[in-house]
């Protein structure tokens, strides 16, 4: 983001809109329980919250999790239904392997979708996964990235705790960050790796530019529990003030269904 992008946000952020200036964005794994089952009023439900954006699951590689009713649905319907709710969504969660086997079929859902971001949600490695093995994985992504990258959408990389762990005295997050392509495979960082010590804003300083999406959790070590936002540890005035460097386009909460409304009444407040 050039100066005058970073500029531009701030002067809005101080004008009163969302922090950064971006809508209030929701990821929908923690509405799984009804959202295939009840698609427009958990949508309605999200939209009283408060949020203005969410971000999919992708129906046909969440089946099992309660998506797979909304793979029946052409996505040009889906995208209707979002917008009816008045709600937003350009970002979905993918697994590694139906990218790899798929990605062509999941290339066209997210075009009908109206999608700009297709997020890799986890390269589901084992844990006893060599160095190498992660390479591998990165290799393919920056292959899946390049062709996304033709068709005008951009490949992200979501993390988890696992990347956060190190393979003779290296920390995978870090080796992660050298060998993606940087204009193919954007990150979308996980808020939640600060229960392991590690915070969002020091990667964003230490990698700016690097980033498409946050994904926002909070954490109470006296609970050793996730929290909504705001009612734990993170430093969030740091945090936003680091991501105006990272190139994030948008965020999303991810907590427990419970602590969803109040996450989105906390950053509101912040604005």
């Amino acid at each position: 983001m050039g100066a005058v992008g970073a500029a531009s946000l701030a002067g809005a952020a101080r004008l009163g809109a969302n922090p950064l200036g971006f809508p209030i964005g929701c990821q929908t794994w923690p509405v799984r329980e009804t959202i295939g089952k009840d698609l427009d009023g958990t949508l309605k439900e999200l939209a009283g919250m408060g949020f203005e954006r969410i971000e999919m699951c992708s129906p046909a590689g969440y089946t099992a999790f309660g998506f797979g009713p909304l793979a029946q649905m052409k996505p040009a319907d889906l995208r209707e239904k979002i917008h009816a709710a008045g709600l937003g969504c350009e970002s979905c969660h993918f697994g590694f392997t139906e990218l790899r086997d798929h990605l062509d079929e999941r290339l066209a859902f997210a075009k009908d979708l109206g999608l700009k971001q297709m997020i890799v949600s986890t390269f589901g490695l084992p844990k006893d996964a060599k160095m190498a093995d992660w390479m591998h994985a990165v290799a393919a992504a920056n292959q899946f990235g390049e062709r996304t990258r033709k068709a005008g959408v951009q490949l992200g990389f979501h993390n988890h705790d696992f990347e956060f762990q190190k393979i003779d005295g290296e920390l995978i997050y870090d080796k992660l960050m050298g060998e993606f392509d940087p204009k193919l495979v954007k990150m979308q960082f996980q808020v939640s790796v600060i229960r392991l010590g590690y915070q969002a804003a020091d990667y964003f300083e230490k990698y700016p530019g690097r980033f498409i999406s946050i994904h926002l959790q909070d954490w109470s070590p006296t609970q050793n529990k996730e929290v909504a936002l705001g009612q734990g540890v993170v430093d969030w005035k740091k945090l936003w003030a680091a991501a105006r460097k990272s190139g994030a386009r948008n965020y999303f909460v991810e907590t427990e269904r419970d602590d969803l409304k109040r996450s989105a009444q906390f950053l509101k407040g912040l604005s």
